[in-house]
């Protein structure tokens, strides 16, 4: 079986596509990052592999001029609009969060396989003043794409991360395919007791593998840092290392993608 073929959106350091790589399923075709310093921990742990700055500017021309075919789209796109931290301006025009129009028009272009989204918990909820609004807005979405979906609250210390980390994740599907239920075991194993028990291998060798990547055993150097220890580049490695998406998450999404594709 061939390897399906990821679009990175929203990049960040690559915790997507760590976590669906180690799966051994998926191979990561482009990313699109608009910060520097991310795509330089892109380019030095996936090199060869097409960078993309600009979202908004990315279309289905361009990755069909370049060569790049894709099976599946994810992105943790931004949440400064929607978290409880930030003003929760929403998800329209002219705000960070209405980029996900862009993952949706790109859905519309390139009719992947799959779409894999991550954000935050708040997105489930606001706004305030229209309980739902938000999340209502990515089904429906989705929905005029022709995609059925499905999503999951999954917190980092599932899979025995240290803080808590609530993000809601969401597959999505074409309606015409048959539904795999990828998140159906998600559901079902809610404790982080029973999860872990039941994932303790794939979990603990993702996880020792971005410990190592953390600590800079993997290519003989840290990822984060490039030579340069000023103030400026130790803060965009915290950043970046803060922004990321635990890829745990997406190895078991990833998993059980390939466990449902493989299912008659």
């Amino acid at each position: 079986m061939s390897k399906l073929r990821v679009l990175d959106l929203f990049s960040g350091i690559g915790g997507f596509s760590l976590g669906l790589e180690r799966t051994g399923g998926f191979e990561t075709v482009a990313f699109c990052e608009i910060e520097p310093f991310p795509r330089k921990v892109l380019a030095k742990h996936w090199p060869g592999v097409l960078i993309y700055h600009d979202v908004t500017k990315l279309t289905g021309d361009i990755l069909a001029r370049d060569g790049i075919a894709v099976d599946v789209i994810t992105g943790g796109f931004p949440c400064q609009d929607i978290s409880v931290a930030g003003k929760q301006r929403g998800m329209g025009e002219g705000t960070r969060s209405g980029l996900w129009s862009e993952i949706v028009r790109l859905v519309g272009e390139l009719r992947p396989s799959f779409v894999i989204v991550e954000n935050v918990a708040a997105l489930l909820a606001g706004p305030i003043e229209r309980r739902g609004g938000w999340f209502g807005r990515v089904l429906g979405d989705l929905a005029e794409c022709g995609y059925d979906a499905e999503w999951e609250n999954i917190p980092a210390s599932a899979l025995g991360a240290p803080h808590r980390r609530e993000r809601v994740w969401v597959v999505a599907h074409p309606k015409q395919a048959r539904w795999p239920g990828v998140l159906s075991a998600f559901s079902t194993e809610r404790t982080a007791e029973t999860f872990i028990e039941n994932q303790a291998s794939t979990a603990l060798a993702s996880s020792r593998r971005l410990d190592a990547i953390t600590r800079g055993d993997i290519h003989g150097e840290s990822p984060f840092f490039f030579g340069n220890d000023g103030l400026s580049e130790i803060m965009a490695g915290l950043g970046a290392i803060g922004n990321a998406v635990v890829p745990q998450i997406p190895e078991l999404i990833g998993r059980a993608i390939l466990a449902a594709e493989a299912t008659p």
